[in-house]
């Protein structure tokens, strides 16, 4: 049941409050730390933030797509690493359940991900599977009642604080490429699994990501996600989540171009030059326009594909169409930003400097660019044949 527009307002200016309020006066603290704090993340469960888009019946606030990009966009105006805490228990992490879940796996689990008890982490990339989902080589072999699983993850979000996995292995081998592959629930606390050392990263400090070692895990066949009747089909439970992710991370591209913009228009206002205000100069006005311009413009295709989403419209193009504009956006945006404050964009006390690198990764993850065109080419070719 979509909010009322009251509602949804209050949702939103909450959202802001703990964003200007809390968030963004703890950038600088979590970027040289690398740590987030504690409490923080408590206030974020008190807030309802993990279970944003988790049905009301199980806990969470239930939200559609359209009502969860406005909500992303507000949090996107601080440090990604702020939302990417709570990103898989409202995406990857818990969407997959949501869908096709078994009612004993919804009741169990997504209470848990939607008061955040549990933090959701999402284990389907491999040192020799990334763009190329389907040469996944983690292997899940029956054993009675139950799979042992054995491989690599690598590059897991959320890992080190995870207490349960979507664990993406093959259950049968001689079927190729993603076919074969099932999609399992896993418990963190399982025992033969095993966490690398934290990844050092180049942007996102605070949100922590590692490898995951799977050895000899055993886990019951009632976890493969839906249960036994969709063994092997875990990668069409992974494209079902896929339209509605990517459209958050879109939408928080918008917010986190919203946020560069603020601070460079500020900066500009504010830095005098040749005994004026940088803003005053044209080169720059230009610069600022089309960070407006296209901001703008990936804010009107996010809102637009959410709503089709919510209205049952496949929107599979769309999706990618939002997420390459958006990511490359935001891209174009923080350089631009980093210009505009000169030599000052170059030190780590601007924030300009942290989200440079921190939007970087927006390009890769969730599909990059160059996935998101073959998408696109590929669904325009098959609409004219």
């Amino acid at each position: 049941m979509p909010l009322d527009t009251e509602t949804l307002v209050q949702l939103r200016q909450t959202v802001r409050r703990f964003v200007d309020e809390r968030l963004i006066p703890l950038e600088q603290q979590v970027s040289e730390t690398d740590q987030m704090p504690a409490e923080l993340v408590q206030e974020m469960r008190e807030l309802g933030l993990f279970g944003l888009t988790i049905p009301e019946q199980y806990g969470g606030l239930g939200l559609n797509t359209y009502e969860e990009c406005q909500v992303v966009m507000e949090l996107g105006r601080a440090a990604p690493a702020f939302r990417s805490i709570i990103g898989t228990n409202n995406g990857i992490g818990s969407q997959g359940i949501v869908m096709d879940g078994t009612e004993a796996q919804k009741a169990h689990y997504l209470p848990r991900l939607a008061s955040g008890e549990y933090i959701g982490s999402f284990a389907l990339t491999e040192p020799d599977a990334g763009s190329d989902a389907g040469a996944v080589k983690t292997k899940a072999v029956r054993d009675g009642d139950d799979f042992v699983i054995n491989g690599t993850k690598r590059y897991i979000t959320n890992a080190p604080s995870a207490q349960v996995f979507t664990v993406f292995a093959r259950t049968d081998p001689d079927l190729p490429g993603s076919r074969g592959v099932s999609a399992f629930i896993v418990d963190a606390n399982t025992t033969g699994i095993s966490l690398g050392p934290a990844n050092k990263k180049m942007g996102q400090q605070g949100a922590h990501v590692c490898d995951v070692m799977f050895d000899d895990v055993r886990v019951p066949a009632d976890n493969i996600i839906g249960g036994l009747p969709n063994m092997n089909k875990g990668f069409l439970t992974a494209m079902k989540t896929l339209d509605r992710g990517r459209l958050h991370i879109s939408a928080l591209s918008v917010g986190c171009a919203e946020r560069l913009l603020d601070l460079s228009v500020n900066y500009a206002v504010e830095r005098k030059q040749f005994g004026q205000p940088i803003a005053e100069f044209q080169l720059l006005q230009g610069m600022m326009a089309d960070c407006k311009a296209e901001s703008y413009a990936a804010q009107c295709m996010v809102l637009d594909a959410a709503k089709r989403r919510d209205e049952g419209e496949n929107v599979t193009t769309l999706a990618s169409c939002c997420k390459l504009f958006a990511t490359e956006m935001v891209g174009r945006v923080a350089d631009r930003a980093v210009q505009i404050h000169g030599g000052a964009g170059y030190m780590e006390e601007y924030a300009v400097a942290r989200f440079y690198r921190d939007v970087r990764l927006f390009r890769i993850y969730e599909g990059t660019s160059q996935i998101q065109q073959g998408i696109i080419a590929r669904n325009l070719i098959k609409a004219a044949s």
